[in-house]
C-alpha cells in the first residue's frame, strides 16, 4: 500500500553551498472509485483514510446520507499483469433499496489533487439533492450556531497545530472539524483540499454523525464551489477558510444559507454570506 509520505533526493542550495540530500515528500497517487461494481471517478489523493474518502465522495454526489445506505467498501484487485491489489481501487456497495445514480460514460468523473471535480454539477443540481436544510434565518426548534470572531479567529492556529505530515512535507492540505464551541472533532490531510474534506465527512457517515448541524469546517486554502457543496451536503452550516472563496462558492452560500468566511488570518476575515451566525460586533459603517 502507497504511504503518505515518500522519499526523495534532492539538491539544496543556500547562500551558495551546494549539498545532495533526502527529502520527505507527500505522496500523491490516483484512487479509483467504483460503485457497486461500476468505475465511478478517480482522484489523486494522498493514501490513507481511502474507505473514508470514497464514502465522502458519495455523500457529496448524494448517494449516501447516512451509515445504514453503506454495506461496504473494499479494495479491488488492481490493473496489474499478474492481478494483485493495488490498494488504488475500492468499491462501495451500497445497502439494497439505496438509489444510485445512472453510471455512463458521461457521467464519469475525474479529479485532481488541485481544483477536485472537472464538470462539476449545478447549483440547481445541488438544491434537489441536498438532504439537511442549513438555512435557519427562519427560526425552528433548536437554536441556530451563533459564533464569536474571535472564537473563529483561533481556529487556524489549532488546525496548524494539529498538521503532523505538513510539518514533515509542507505539501499537504488540511480540513477540520471544530464545535460551536472551539473544540477540534477530526482533523485530516491530503494533497487535495477536496480530498481532506472527504475524509472527514466520510468518517462522520461511518461514525453516525451526519448531518453535522452543529459544526464549523475549516480548510487550510481557498473556499471553492465543490467545497462549498461538500459543506451543504453534510450539513454542515459554516464553511471558513483562510484564503478566497471563489464567486461561485459565495452564491452557492448565499443560496443555501451556508455561512461562508475567507481570508481568516490572524483577528481578521471577510464573511461572504449567513452573516447571521456571527456574533458582529456594532462598528461605524465605513464609505
Amino acid at each position: 500500500m502507497g504511504r503518505v509520505t515518500e522519499r526523495r533526493k534532492v539538491i539544496r542550495i543556500r547562500d551558495g553551498v551546494v549539498s545532495t540530500r533526502p527529502d520527505t515528500l507527500v505522496a500523491e497517487e490516483p484512487l479509483e472509485i467504483r460503485l457497486n461494481g461500476k468505475p465511478l471517478a478517480i482522484t489523486m489523493r494522498t493514501p490513507g483514510d481511502d474507505f473514508a474518502l470514497a464514502a465522502g465522495f458519495l455523500v457529496s454526489e448524494g448517494v449516501l446520507a447516512e451509515g445504514s445506505d453503506l454495506r461496504n467498501i473494499v479494495y479491488c484487485a488492481g490493473a496489474t499483469v499478474d492481478g494483485s491489489n493495488t490498494y488504488n481501487v475500492v468499491d462501495v456497495r451500497t445497502a439494497p433499496g439505496v438509489a444510485v445514480p445512472d453510471i455512463t460514460l458521461e457521467r464519469n468523473v475525474y479529479t485532481t489533487s488541485s481544483c477536485g471535480l472537472c464538470g462539476k454539477a449545478s447549483l440547481d443540481a445541488v438544491r434537489t439533492t441536498a438532504r439537511w436544510p442549513i438555512d435557519d434565518t427562519h427560526g425552528g426548534d433548536t437554536p441556530p450556531v451563533r459564533l464569536d470572531p474571535d472564537l473563529l479567529a483561533s481556529l487556524p492556529d489549532r488546525l496548524r497545530a494539529a498538521q503532523r505530515v505538513f510539518d514533515r512535507t509542507g505539501g499537504l492540505h488540511a480540513a477540520a472539524l471544530f464545535t460551536e464551541d472551539g473544540e477540534l472533532l477530526d482533523i485530516r490531510e491530503d494533497v487535495g483540499r477536496h480530498n481532506a474534506v472527504d475524509k472527514l465527512v466520510g468518517r462522520a457517515l461511518q461514525n453516525g454523525d451526519l448531518p453535522l448541524s452543529r459544526t464549523v469546517l475549516l480548510v487550510s486554502g481557498r473556499a471553492s464551489f465543490e467545497l462549498a457543496q461538500k459543506a451543504v451536503m453534510a450539513g454542515i452550516p459554516v464553511l471558513a477558510a483562510v484564503s478566497a472563496p471563489s464567486s461561485l462558492a459565495v452564491d452557492l452560500a448565499a443560496e443555501t444559507g451556508l455561512t461562508l468566511v475567507g481570508f481568516l488570518r490572524g483577528s481578521s476575515m471577510n464573511v461572504y454570506a449567513g452573516e447571521d451566525r456571527i456574533a458582529l460586533r456594532a462598528a461605524a459603517a465605513q464609505g
